[in-house]
């Protein structure tokens, strides 16, 4: 990209639109097109038809008539992508192992108790630790 950007409207300045365009001032054409088209202020058949248009001019005159009649800024550039949000419905690991975890601990801690062997609650909680320890996925 280069430093300064295209300004139609100084291309029009009077005795200018006939003075020979260099290669930076094509070039500082396309990335304005390329603005405009990620923007979505030019159609890709557009933004093509223009750029190549640019390409060919020799003359300020010829590359502000390119980039005249471009629709006006919609705003800022539209924000960054993303990642989609998860699904709302959806219960992660993590969830599922508390809930299974709350369900199943009276049973455990039940069952503890009447056979005195504490053995199996122990057992119980190292294998909730072992799924919780898990990264999701």
């Amino acid at each position: 990209m280069t430093a300064a950007h295209w300004d139609p409207m100084a291309a029009h300045r009077p005795g200018r639109e006939q003075l020979r365009a260099s290669d930076a001032d094509r070039e500082r054409v396309v990335d304005t097109l390329k603005t405009a088209f990620v923007q979505g202020r030019l159609a890709k058949d557009e933004f093509c038809s223009r750029a190549g248009q640019a390409l060919a001019s020799r003359t300020y005159g010829e590359l502000a008539a390119i980039t005249f009649d471009i629709p006006a800024r919609l705003g800022e550039a539209p924000p960054p992508r993303t990642a989609p949000a998860q699904d709302r419905n959806r219960i992660d690991k993590r969830t599922a192992a508390w809930g299974m975890f709350m369900i199943l601990l009276p049973v455990t801690l039940g069952i503890t108790f009447v056979t005195h062997y504490v053995g199996f609650f122990a057992m119980f909680l190292i294998a909730f630790i072992g799924v919780m320890a898990q990264p999701d996925g």
